[in-house]
């Protein structure tokens, strides 16, 4: 198991950028994919972006492609969600996933580790 705290949440202004980080503790973190996900008010958790073991493999739900990247950076054990252009419609908790199974990466069901989430707020 690997723990996992996400910061870098807060309250923009749309067209706004914000850099989400993913700490993680406990295993060697390059032996997990990483996803990122999202759960606005009275909505389920969603998927926004995921990377590889390696980082050399990413995903994207639709809405946010163009405009977030997913990095990692083995040596500090951090995965990175930069967030351009944010939208209103981006407003939520996002949470930091981890897995070392190989699976759907755009899966809830296929991530066992999770973080607790940084409320992320994006005014029009």
């Amino acid at each position: 198991q690997v723990q996992l705290v996400e910061s870098g949440g807060g309250l923009v202004r749309a067209g706004d950028s914000l850099r989400l980080s993913c700490a993680a503790s406990g295993r060697t973190f390059s032996n997990y994919r990483v996803g990122w996900f999202r759960q606005a008010p009275g909505n389920e958790r969603v998927f926004v972006a995921a990377i590889s073991r390696s980082g050399g493999v990413t995903s994207y739900t639709d809405s946010v492609k163009g405009r977030f990247t997913i990095s990692r950076d083995h040596a500090k054990n951090t995965v990175y969600l930069e967030m351009n252009s944010l939208k209103p419609e981006d407003t939520a908790v996002y949470y930091c996933a981890a897995d070392r199974r190989t699976g759907d990466s755009t899966s809830r069901s296929s991530y066992n580790d999770w973080g607790r989430g940084t409320q992320v707020t994006v005014s029009s």
